[in-house]
């Protein structure tokens, strides 16, 4: 009987979360740019590990409540955990099409960047994972990582329609090496 209890909680946690990111799409995300299709998202993994991690919370705080206090709160702590893996996976995104690309993360607001605007980019390798820092005409960047879903795609499509902004092309951009990690000119270049 209890695992039948567990697989309804399961259940009602994925479901709830896949109703959850329905509105938030629906809500926050309704520029041209979210419907286009083209995006770079983080790995499913981390929402899953969220779901998973508050799942475990919820079980704690359930089958502890008033006899064990140290795992009760245990558990309590793991909800808030996967409360912010959460919110972290569905706020977080670049979606972009031929005019520009939406920079979304939690706490900001998403603003739309044209490809025009990106000045250089930094490169940081860390534990085998690269991450590619656009630095854009205002002062802001945009980080994008090689674990991220689309994220190369979004390179190689932002150097192209970059080449468009600027009136260049391939041929005059020394620095353009994509099996390198070097879509853009480097900060030591300029």
């Amino acid at each position: 009987m209890e695992y039948v209890w567990i697989a309804v909680v399961a259940a009602l946690t994925f479901g709830v979360c896949f109703l959850l990111d329905k509105l938030f799409s629906k809500l926050f995300r309704s520029r041209q740019q979210h419907t286009s299709g083209n995006s770079v998202k983080l790995r499913k993994r981390i929402a899953t590990f969220g779901l998973l991690v508050g799942l475990l919370g919820l079980l704690c705080v359930v089958f502890y409540w008033g006899s064990h206090p140290v795992i009760f709160w245990s558990g309590w702590i793991l909800l808030l955990m996967a409360v912010c893996m959460i919110v972290y996976y569905l706020s977080f995104g670049i979606y972009y099409d031929e005019e520009g690309f939406v920079y979304s993360r939690f706490g900001k607001k998403s603003q739309l960047y044209t490809y025009g605007r990106i000045v250089s980019q930094q490169l940081y390798n860390s534990q085998g994972s690269i991450l590619v820092e656009l630095h854009l005409s205002n002062g802001e960047t945009v980080p994008v990582q090689d674990n991220m879903e689309g994220g190369f795609a979004f390179l190689d499509y932002a150097f192209a329609r970059w080449l468009e902004a600027n009136g260049k092309r391939v041929e005059d951009c020394p620095f353009h090496a994509p099996d390198k990690c070097c879509w853009f000119p480097s900060r030591e270049d300029l």
